[in-house]
């Protein structure tokens, strides 16, 4: 098979790991990749956005690629899957109609309540004084979040009114997220044990992949604003296979159907950030259409067989049949972060001191370039995500943690406590 991956960072290049390495794939091209994903076998990056939707139709089509799989968000709310399909290309990842079930948080919100799926009590606002009058009524601590995409960022989790209100002031004026602050959506805020669940869905079948755990503010100890994501751990020591079925039962299922019902068929991976509260269960903070990053380069290093079958089924409506088969301990993705992450990354520091890929270790590149006398450069907030498997967690601690000893890029920082949450909800 030919195939066409789209995106950049490092959850494109654990999915370019995984199919490259596969004897199914002839030849991978990847827009616009990053040096990391250009140093695989059988791989070609090509300087094409990952938004450029006629420019990545017309190499798919030229190229005659077998499957195009899509990383990012944007590429889909921008249409990606509408012209693929279009052109008769066959594309892992929804529509954009599907794909709203990110691209508003209102939208999937309400779709969510209409469906009795267990989420947070939530308001939608475009207004600031209906939106200030909402926060002054709840009993408790909310969460303000911009309606549309912002890359990981467009939450905050106020501790106060006042400071509830100041985010919406800041979202809905345009200062803080331009037009997907907009509309915001104000809601409740949950207490419980974070955790992420991703699911492969072929428009009838879901098919859960590991559990995982992201840690997304920036600083130890959970400290500090939210990014992208500082690490992950796959699995979440929480989820078993009991509560993996309840999940899928209760949250993915009714969300898969409620979609098809609204003639919003969805095809591609439909990715839960879910909160395990002590008192209601599993519930539904947000819907994500597309990998996490970096929750994928954790869960793929536990993917234990071809990944390329799975993402072609989903394409065509027939998965394989079962489970997939995944490796049995722990993975941890720990991200090295450049100077000034996230709110006004450095970039353009030298990276040394990278260890050679091993089975039990992968350093993915995120946020890196080489300039013109091949040297290895910070591109991005997030740089690396050095990600280790083991027996179990601690030996996946140990084996990411010795690596990135190693490793140097001025202003280099990174939490220290990833995998070092309690066992227990809280």
């Amino acid at each position: 098979m030919r195939l066409l991956l789209v995106g950049s960072g490092g959850r494109e290049h654990a999915l370019a790991w995984k199919i490259a390495g596969s004897p199914l794939c002839e030849r991978l091209l990847v827009a616009p990749g990053n040096p990391g994903i250009a140093g695989l076998p059988k791989t070609t990056c090509i300087p094409i956005a990952a938004e450029a939707v006629a420019e990545l139709v017309a190499i798919a089509v030229a190229e005659h690629v077998d499957l195009v799989v899509c990383g990012p968000e944007s590429a889909l709310a921008a249409g990606l899957g509408d012209a693929m399909r279009a052109a008769e290309v066959p594309f892992f990842g929804p529509s954009r109609a599907a794909a709203e079930i990110e691209g508003s948080k209102a939208f999937a919100k309400r779709l969510m309540r209409d469906a009795g799926v267990p989420t947070a009590a939530f308001g939608v606002f475009e207004e600031l004084p209906a939106a200030e009058a909402f926060i002054d009524a709840q009993p408790g601590p909310v969460v303000v979040k911009a309606d549309g995409l912002c890359a990981g960022k467009g939450v905050v989790v106020a501790a106060t009114a006042a400071e509830a209100k100041a985010a919406a002031r800041g979202m809905l004026s345009g200062r803080a997220f331009g037009a997907a602050g907009a509309r915001i959506v104000i809601e409740e805020r949950l207490s419980g044990r974070e955790i992420t669940m991703m699911a492969l869905c072929d428009g009838t079948r879901l098919t859960p992949l590991p559990s995982s755990e992201d840690h997304k503010a920036v600083g130890d100890g959970d400290q500090g604003p939210n990014t992208g994501g500082m690490g992950t751990i796959s699995p979440s020591p929480l989820v078993d296979e009991a509560l993996t079925q309840r999940i899928l039962e209760t949250l993915f299922l009714p969300t898969v159907r409620a979609l098809a019902e609204a003639g919003r068929p969805f095809q591609g991976l439909l990715y839960g950030g879910l909160m395990l509260t002590p008192d209601r269960g599993p519930m539904v903070i947000e819907w994500n259409c597309r990998f996490g990053d970096p929750e994928t380069q954790s869960v793929l290093m536990r993917f234990d067989e071809d990944l390329v079958p799975w993402l072609a089924g989903v394409a065509t409506g027939a998965m394989p049949p079962g489970k997939p088969r995944v490796r049995p301990g722990a993975a941890i993705c720990v991200v090295l972060a450049s100077a000034g992450y996230p709110a006004a990354p450095r970039l353009g520091d030298a990276i040394t001191g990278l260890p050679a890929a091993a089975d039990d270790l992968t350093v993915f590149h995120a946020g890196t370039r080489r300039d013109a006398d091949g040297r290895l450069l910070t591109a991005g907030g997030r740089v690396l995500g050095v990600t280790a498997s083991g027996a179990d967690l601690d030996a996946a601690r140990a084996r990411a943690y010795g690596a990135i000893e190693k490793i140097h890029f001025d202003g280099m920082h990174f939490r220290r406590d990833i995998g070092l949450r309690g066992q227990r909800s809280s």
